[in-house]
Parts: C-alpha cells; structure tokens; sequence
C-alpha cells in the first residue's frame, strides 16, 4: 500500500499535487519543537495521595522537628547511661523499674540513678534518662531489672531533630516526587504539596473512516488507535490528554477544533489515511497562524507537521498507527517532558547481533522495531499501519541516514521499551 505523503498528496481545493519538499532532518525538527516547549508556570496545591510523580513548585519547610522529642530507638529501658557502668553478665547491675511506656504514652516519672523506666520503640525518653538498654541484655523479676551490658549516654536513643530539623527544606522545588519524597511530606505534617500543574494536550484525530472503539465497525472504516496511544504517551510524560474526539474532513470543523483546544498548552493531532489530509491541516494552520516544518527525515514518520497558532504548538502525526507512535516516543515526549518539567527517562540498552539483513533507504534516519529473541534482535517491523510492529516488540535500532544496510550478525544497539 502507498504511504500518504511519502511522495506526493492530493490538495483538497485546487486540484494540484503538493509533494513534501523541503524535508528537516530529525534533530532539526526535535531543535524547533524544544524551542517551543516552555516549562508550565502554573501551580496547583494537591493532596498527598494524588502527588506521585508530580514536581514541586516551591521548597517544603517543616514547622516541627522529626523526632519531636528525644525517643527510644529500641524496646528496653530508658537508663542514666552512667548506672549501667561496670555492669556485666556476671555480674548485672539492678535497677528498679518506676513505670512503663508505650510508644504513645507520655512519661509522668523521671529516672533516677537507680531506677528506669519500660520503654516501647518510639516512646518519649523520660526525664533525667540519656540511653535505653536493648531488653534482650536485661532480665526482669517484678520491677527489679538486672542491666548485663553497659550503654554509653545516646545508645539507642532518637535525638530530637535528628531527622529532619526545624526549617530544614524536607524536599526542594523542582524535584520529582517518589514515595520516599512523600513520606517525608507526611512526617512532618503536611497533608498537601504544591506542584507545577501537568501541561494539557488537545488531542485531536481528523479523519472520516475512524471511529472510536466500541462502536460497531463496517466496511470503509478504522477504529481510534491514535488518540489512545497519544493520550498514554501524554500521560507517561507528565500530560494531561485532553481529548476532543474525531474532527470531520472540513476546513470549518478543523478551524473550530484548533481554536477549542487552544486552551491547552499544545495541540497534538493525527491524521486520518486519506491521501489529501494533511494539505488541509496545512492550509488551516497557515491561515489561522503558521508552519514551522511539514515533513521529516525519518523513517516511520514522515509526514509529520509542527504549526503554532495563537503563540501554541501545533503537532501533526502521521495517520498510520506505527508512524504516528514512534513520532510520539521521538518528538513528543521530550518536548512535553520539558514543559512538565520532569527529567527525561534514562535508556536501557542492549547490544547484540542482528538476526536477518536490514536494507535502509540512505538520506534519512530509519527507526526498527525488534524483538529480543535468544540473545539477538529479530526485526519486528511490518508496516505502517500495523500497531503490533510496536505492541510486540521489545525495542528499536535506529539507522543512521548514511547506512543503507545491516548485515545478519552484525552487532546493534537496542533501545529497550
């Protein structure tokens, strides 16, 4: 099957042929989307159960210090470190016992250099105490406790503060929130966190013939699959996807589509597979604003276009389901991972021989799906417009524009998924 736009495309009025000329290179065309991708300003104040993988927009301070107070750290017995000197486990020294603590209690008693005091891992340190013995070195018999082993003044003790200090920035602006992250929100009472508000996507998809999943499919027609796999990318990204259905083939209804989703940070769309298609986005985004690139030197992923209307980015993806991924995994992702402020994912990459022979057209950068099969990477690709080219494979390689050819056995570099 010809791919649209890899040659020529139909224009929608006027009946001439608008082959895609000029085409960028890939790092020209990831050069004008960067240039676009200004970081989101907004904040928005969210609760802790929902702020994984947010980023933080302003430094949090704690109010309060972690311990609060002085804790044990063990089960055991809180002690004056010095009554415990000389003791040995032959000869105990004993003290006796004045009361016992539970984790949430608060101490009445104070220890003396004779007596101690039963504490639970995390129980407040009672007064006149500056250690705790572990309760495996004591034995007890009613409230006479025979101490085996001496403690030096702090063992087994949580000193106020110790871990985190009043006014102590707990996690700092920017930053990516984990669980650990969130955790030491929570430690220090605070039950939300500010974060940069995630960058809304319109998603548009043009085309007659598609239909969304779910419906009763005929003849002449394709279920969504782009919309989806843009929407997942958006999310994997730091987005928001913000979807606003099938546009129909008109100028009017694109018009109108392009100034709706003009409320979001970027308007992402992908064709449908009429030859024509993108010759009206393109008419419509040099009316309403203007082209920054229509074509790329990449294979999947051709006809791909970047506008910007209204001072917003405006990216066209291929109509073809594999084309239309890749692109996303190439170009969209970094940009908005840029705008949601979150760092880019690290690659994970394998090196290993190749299975069967890749012929490569010279001249522009070709991408290929693989499957990592007994140690070697086994072409997965089978065309455009199949979306299990990327479903069932592992990875990709990427073919420089001046290679045209890899040979069976020759070692390549696979990007994992």
């Amino acid at each position: 099957m010809k791919r649209p736009h890899d040659h020529d495309a139909r224009e929608h009025h006027g009946g001439g042929m608008r082959p895609l000329r000029s085409l960028v290179s890939l790092d020209e065309a990831l050069g004008m989307l960067m240039e676009l991708a200004k970081p989101i300003a907004r904040t928005e104040r969210v609760p802790l159960p929902e702020v994984l993988r947010r980023v933080v927009a302003r430094d949090i301070v704690s109010s309060i210090h972690v311990p609060l107070v002085d804790r044990a750290a063990m089960d055991g017995y809180a002690v004056r470190a010095a009554s415990t000197y000389g003791a040995g486990r032959f000869k105990p020294v004993v003290l006796r016992r004045a009361e016992t603590l539970y984790a949430d209690t608060v101490p009445r008693k104070r220890v003396t250099k004779s007596a101690c005091i039963e504490v639970a891992t995390g129980s407040t340190l009672p007064r006149g105490a500056d250690a705790v013995v572990i309760v495996e070195d004591t034995e007890r018999d009613g409230d006479a406790v025979r101490v085996y082993s001496p403690v030096h003044p702090g063992e087994n003790v949580s000193r106020q503060g110790e871990d985190i200090r009043k006014g102590e920035a707990v996690v700092r602006a920017g930053e990516v929130l984990t669980p650990a992250k969130i955790g030491a929100i929570a430690a220090v009472g605070q039950g939300t966190a500010e974060v940069y508000a995630r960058p809304r996507v319109a998603i548009l998809t043009t085309g007659d013939e598609v239909i969304a999943p779910g419906q009763r499919i005929r003849p002449g027609q394709v279920y969504d699959i782009n919309a989806h796999t843009m929407a997942s990318v958006v999310r994997e990204s730091g987005g928001e996807p913000v979807l606003l259905g099938r546009i129909p083939d008109r100028l009017d209804a694109l018009r109108a589509a392009i100034r709706k989703g003009a409320g979001c940070d970027l308007i992402l769309f992908s064709g449908g597979s009429s030859v024509g298609e993108k010759d009206m986005i393109i008419d419509v985004l040099r009316a309403m604003g203007e082209v920054r690139f229509h074509g790329v030197a990449v294979k999947p992923g051709k006809p791909t276009v970047l506008g910007v209307v209204g001072g917003k980015a405006v990216l066209g993806m291929p109509g073809y389901p594999t084309s239309c991924l890749s692109n996303c995994y190439m170009m969209l992702a970094p940009m908005l991972r840029t705008m949601a402020r979150v760092p880019a994912v690290p690659e994970r990459i394998v090196e290993i021989p190749l299975s069967k022979r890749l012929v490569s057209a010279i001249g522009r950068v070709e991408f290929h799906t693989v499957r990592v099969e007994r140690g070697t990477a086994v072409p997965a690709y089978k065309e455009s417009g199949a979306i299990t080219s990327m479903a069932h494979a592992d990875g990709y390689i990427e073919i420089p524009a001046n290679v045209d050819l890899l040979e069976k056995g020759e070692t390549v570099r696979v990007v994992l998924f």
